[in-house]
């Protein structure tokens, strides 16, 4: 509980650095209140009270300044101790242990884009070597040279593209599977390519899958994980586009020397993406993209309601259909029922330039911008 000055409520009991009961103070603020423990009845809340400005907080003692008074409320036997916002308070109790695999295959995902970056590098080497390319066709010109390098990233682009209308239709697990397909694909025809079509046919269908697990990996993250490490999650799973193409610098150093070495290169991500296909089978749906198809009236409400409980309660190693899953998928619901009707009413593409929309848009398209200018990422 938190009072002010004026209120003196009878359990309390305040202890006052002044020996005298002072008369009717004037209006002053709360600025802070720690709480004790709420079990212990004789545990002590310290709070710090401070008058409004050009006040004094007693009518025979004006201040020339504001100091601030400190306060020590005791709770007596049979009350108990409220925070002041019970609900900012309130976090999901989770253990790692069931968070590591839905984060871990979808972030492979990522770790095989980077792979790509890394990997390309010593390839494009290996490739225009006479001695080392074991091919007739090495003498690749500049242009033939350029498309072999961006043309995961030619893929992704098509992949980015075609992903937008269907990807509530998938969802976010059948999306990372079909990206590690793939990758699978991708990575095979590139590294058996007889001719250098071929090869550029495989490098657009690996970056088909860099499109698809590049935009279905992190909707997937933050759908699954518990609120107060989202943020983390997310940011480890960048952290995996690094690793990747160190990997593949790592890959390249050892290949670079190998007759063919550019097939070892290109086809070393094909296990890995086995594992990330196999790994998206195994987990469930992502809870809150069946509450949008419920919600969307996709299909029976009870029925999508169900399997997110059950989803949920797998990805948090509960048993199936407890009540903690049935409650937060509760929660979920009201407010993606609530979001949903917001996104009915009809709007703008003008808004994205109005009021806090053109706020988000400068910073956002500024990130971008000196993201490209400053960082090598893109350049390697």
């Amino acid at each position: 509980m938190a009072y002010s000055a004026i209120t003196s409520p009878p359990p309390l009991r305040f202890h006052s650095p002044f020996h005298h009961q002072p008369p009717k103070p004037r209006p002053h603020s709360l600025v802070f209140c720690s709480f004790g423990d709420q079990k212990n009845p004789t545990s002590k809340t310290s709070c710090l009270f401070k008058p409004n400005k050009n006040i004094p907080f007693f009518s025979h003692q004006p201040l020339l300044s504001a100091p601030k008074l400190r306060f020590n409320v005791q709770y007596s036997a049979g009350e108990e101790a409220e925070p002041l916002v019970t609900d900012a308070t309130n976090q999901e109790d989770f253990s790692w242990s069931s968070v590591i695999l839905p984060f871990f295959f979808p972030a492979l995902g990522g770790l095989l884009f980077g792979y790509d970056i890394g990997a390309t590098s010593g390839a494009t080497l290996s490739l225009q070597s006479a001695e080392l390319s074991g091919i007739s066709w090495f003498n690749l010109s500049a242009v033939q040279l350029g498309l072999v390098v961006s043309g995961s990233l030619y893929g992704a682009l098509l992949g980015s593209l075609l992903v937008y209308p269907i990807a509530d239709f998938l969802g976010r697990r059948r999306e990372l599977i079909a990206a590690a397909l793939l990758y699978v694909f991708g990575g095979l025809v590139t590294g058996y390519a007889p001719g250098l079509n071929v090869l550029l046919l495989g490098r657009l269908l690996y970056g088909l899958g860099i499109g698809l697990a590049m935009h279905g990996a992190p909707l997937y993250i933050a759908e699954t994980c518990p609120s107060q490490i989202r943020g983390t999650l997310i940011s480890l799973k960048e952290l995996f586009i690094v690793l990747g193409i160190l990997m593949g610098f790592l890959v390249g150093s050892i290949q670079i020397n190998a007759v063919g070495g550019w097939r070892y290169m290109y086809g070393f991500g094909v296990p890995i993406s086995l594992l990330m296909g196999l790994g998206m089978w195994s987990l469930p749906p992502s809870p809150r993209w069946l509450l949008l198809r419920a919600v969307q009236g996709k299909g029976s409400f009870q029925e999508y309601k169900e399997r997110a409980i059950s989803a949920l309660s797998k990805l948090r190693g509960r048993p199936p259909g407890d009540k903690v899953s049935e409650k937060q998928i509760e929660e979920a619901l009201v407010s993606l029922k609530s979001a949903y009707k917001e996104e009915e009413t009809e709007g703008s593409f003008l808004e994205v330039f109005q009021g806090p929309s053109l706020k988000a848009f400068i910073i956002g398209g500024g990130l971008v911008l000196f993201q490209q200018v400053l960082l090598p990422l893109s350049c390697l």
